[in-house]
């Protein structure tokens, strides 16, 4: 008979989100430490960072760091590594949007959140590489979890165009990360969450109720709906899972009936 007693456990696990002070990354950083992991949160102010960790409580450690370019992500990892010889789960959470009408759209908002969101999770996790390889192994691999959006999956209505050409390039870099790291033990995921009220989702937060209509489920996202996806995927119930990208987001996407055209 199946024991699934431990399936959602996170006991001796080490884990290191990336924009883990607050949002996204603290909802999934509280869900990893509700199940045993000893999490460690990076974000680029120092004091929000520390004052997150020391919330979160003694198994929560602050890495602050500054990883929008290819150096502040090794250095971030060499922080890391100085402090454990092993890495079980990452999470690149660290993102940046940037809105503008098409005709005035800005190098410097394309360059900024493409490094952000898409090259810092390919560099910090090549950094990370050999302590995710110490933490893996064919019965128990190592996780890393890129965090997408429903704006790669689907055409927002907002002109954030660098933020949703990046969001779609996670997602096809997960699945070809996912193909290469699978060979040590290491399994490469992505979420794509909808609506969750946050500092980089403020609508969500602040009008939460004009969202509602677009989403069957009748509601933004909550923080244990975030966490849950977070640990399933990060757990050994999640170890079979290699390559998907899990939307979270209230049916938005896959479940929101089509608009009816009078004829």
């Amino acid at each position: 008979m199946l024991d699934a007693s431990g399936l959602f456990s996170l006991e001796g696990r080490v884990a290191l989100v990336t924009g883990g002070s607050r949002g996204i990354g603290r909802m999934m950083a509280e869900g990893f430490l509700a199940q045993g992991a000893r999490v460690y949160i990076s974000a680029r102010k120092a004091d929000q960072c520390n004052a997150a960790a020391e919330e979160m409580g003694p198994n929560c450690f602050a890495l602050p760091a500054d990883i929008s370019t290819v150096e502040g992500a090794r250095a971030l990892a060499d922080a890391l590594r100085a402090k454990e010889p092993a890495l079980h789960i990452l999470v690149n959470n660290a993102g940046a949007a940037w809105g503008a009408h098409f005709e005035d759209f800005p190098e410097s908002g394309w360059d900024k959140v493409f490094d952000l969101n898409v090259k810092t999770p390919f560099f910090l996790t090549q950094a990370l590489l050999p302590a995710l390889k110490a933490g893996a192994g064919p019965d128990r691999p190592a996780k890393v979890i890129n965090i997408g959006s429903v704006d790669g999956l689907r055409i927002s209505p907002w002109e954030t165009f660098s933020y949703q050409a990046s969001k779609a390039a996670l997602h096809h870099l997960t699945r070809r990360m996912a193909a290469r790291l699978i060979s040590d033990h290491i399994v490469v995921t992505a979420i794509a969450p909808g609506a969750f009220p946050s500092d980089l989702n403020r609508a969500a937060r602040d009008k939460g109720d004009a969202y509602v209509a677009s989403i069957p489920a009748g509601r933004v996202g909550r923080t244990e709906d975030m966490a849950a996806a977070a640990i399933y995927l990060a757990s050994r119930a999640g170890d079979y899972v290699v390559g998907e990208v899990l939307t979270v987001d209230g049916g938005a996407v896959h479940a929101c009936p089509p608009q009816m055209v009078e004829p």
